[in-house]
């Protein structure tokens, strides 16, 4: 806390806001408060002080609200991961589903006939199937610890980052967002590394011989560990991976890289496999998909699925009906709705997710569905595009069209080509229901929102996905 930020003493937590914080009144002002709760009394510090509004922190509960519970895990507070383990999650259903609803219809200004209730997750920790955690030359540690232990000495962390700064990593000690597995194998890879010498690199300088972790745990059973390396040493790079291999048999998939840019992306690297597959496999329903090390893919599996059958539920397919899936990833909706109809087309910008389309199709033996790389936005520029087109314009059946944007939402040009196609319906998944709202508006000449449902896919923050059907106006 800065010398002489001020203090705002027993004010009442009224409401929710978005992005997770919650709202009080003061001086006639709003403040929007990040660690409360609705019902709370608190005191809080003001960071930011403006004319109409101010925004802070908890920094003393003076009454708990009653949905106020204690955080499961001990890195609650500076660990960006989760932003709502004090809260009861019934309540953070409510406050996700009231997010979508406000959003939509306040700000956006939709019209929507039908708002379904919110799809809350079958589990509200170890739900990930996927976590990234990075290696540190020195830890960030709390001030509060070290003003209990003066004398401690900064170690190396494997952790996370904390929220806004690049080059501070804290060390975690546990993870509940994914099975306990996870922290087993972490925490060896950490000991072991530690013992025998390794560098933890130095994101400053850029230095050292361990850059990133990727575990990987399916419910399927099986576990993929990719190690990034910033060295290219082999003694050091066999002797770490054969540790891995004979403490951890259950790995089905153990891989490294070796990364020596200024970045931690892997994707334009290779991705060498040191033992078992270079994949691991999920099933969603009866379909299989092959996930590599650098595959997207929903980290909430159950969750994944739900989501997807209520797609398949909103576009109501015929057996006659012709789907395109933009921003299709690596085909998991596609190939979910492929056998519900007569063709799907996905479309996605990134190569390699196009790649394991394809190779997702051929493993469940699906032959209508074709996978197309190319940029979304330029997509009537296509050799397929014709295709697509009079696809569209047949009369004898529907259009469907399934649009799963980032959360920068759709290109304008995108929404263009969209209201060119004219499709009979619009099926469209959003992970931000801000950038979602907007897009909203501008189909809203064409296109009528039928219903919408919320979809938590990740408890613990304030994160939530929404679909909403359009039909096509007569």
């Amino acid at each position: 806390m800065a010398r002489g930020n001020l203090i705002l003493e027993n004010i009442q937590v009224d409401s929710y806001a978005n992005e997770g914080k919650s709202i009080a009144h003061s001086e006639g002002k709003v403040i929007f408060v990040k660690g409360g709760v609705p019902g709370d009394v608190v005191n809080i510090v003001i960071e930011k002080n403006k004319k109409d509004w101010m925004e802070g922190s908890v920094v003393r509960v003076i009454e708990a609200s009653h949905d106020r519970i204690q955080p499961f895990c001990p890195h609650f507070g500076y660990c960006g991961g989760c932003q709502w383990q004090h809260m009861k999650y019934e309540m953070q259903l409510k406050y996700k589903q009231l997010a979508v609803e406000d959003t939509l219809e306040r700000i956006g200004k939709i019209h929507i006939k039908e708002k379904l209730s919110i799809a809350g997750s079958e589990k509200d920790r170890h739900y990930r199937n996927k976590l990234e955690f990075t290696f540190c030359k020195s830890e960030w540690i709390r001030i509060e610890d070290w003003k209990n232990n003066p004398d401690q000495v900064k170690n190396a962390a494997l952790g996370y980052h904390l929220p806004g700064a690049f080059d501070r990593v804290f060390d975690v000690k546990t993870c509940p967002l994914q099975p306990p597995l996870n922290d087993s194998i972490r925490l060896a890879i950490r000991n072991f590394t530690i013992a025998e010498g390794y560098e933890y690199f130095d994101l400053r300088k850029q230095t050292g011989d361990l850059r990133n972790l990727i575990i990987r745990i399916t419910l399927t059973g099986e576990v993929m560990v990719v190690v990034v390396f910033s060295t290219s040493d082999d003694h050091k790079i066999l002797k770490l991976m054969e540790f891995i291999k004979t403490k951890f048999p259950e790995i089905t998939s153990l891989q490294y890289v070796i990364n020596q840019k200024r970045n931690d992306t892997i994707y334009d690297l290779e991705v060498i496999t040191y033992s078992g597959n270079d994949y691991v496999q999920e099933h969603l329903e009866d379909l299989k998909f092959k996930i590599s090390a650098k595959s997207f893919f929903q980290t909430n599996t159950r969750q994944a699925e739900k989501l997807y059958q209520c797609v398949r539920d909103f576009a109501e397919l015929d057996r006659e009906d012709f789907v395109l899936d933009l921003y299709t990833g690596t085909g998991s909706i596609a190939l979910f709705l492929a056998r519900q109809c007569k063709k799907v087309v996905g479309v996605e910008q990134a190569e390699q997710a196009i790649d394991d389309a394809r190779e997702n199709a051929k493993l469940n033996n699906i032959t209508n569905a074709d996978f197309y790389q190319a940029d979304i936005s330029k997509i009537s520029s296509q050799p397929f595009y014709a295709d697509i087109s009079s696809a569209t314009k047949e009369q004898s059946n529907r259009s469907i069209v399934i649009t799963d944007p980032p959360r920068a939402g759709m290109h304008p040009q995108v929404i263009s080509e969209l209201l060119q196609l004219a499709p009979d319906k619009i099926i469209y998944v959003s992970c931000n229901p801000a950038t979602q709202a907007r897009d909203l508006q501008f189909l809203a000449e064409q296109y009528s929102v039928e219903k919408i449902r919320p979809f938590d896919l990740f408890p613990q923050t304030h994160h939530v996905e929404n679909i909403a059907e359009l039909i096509k106006k007569l």
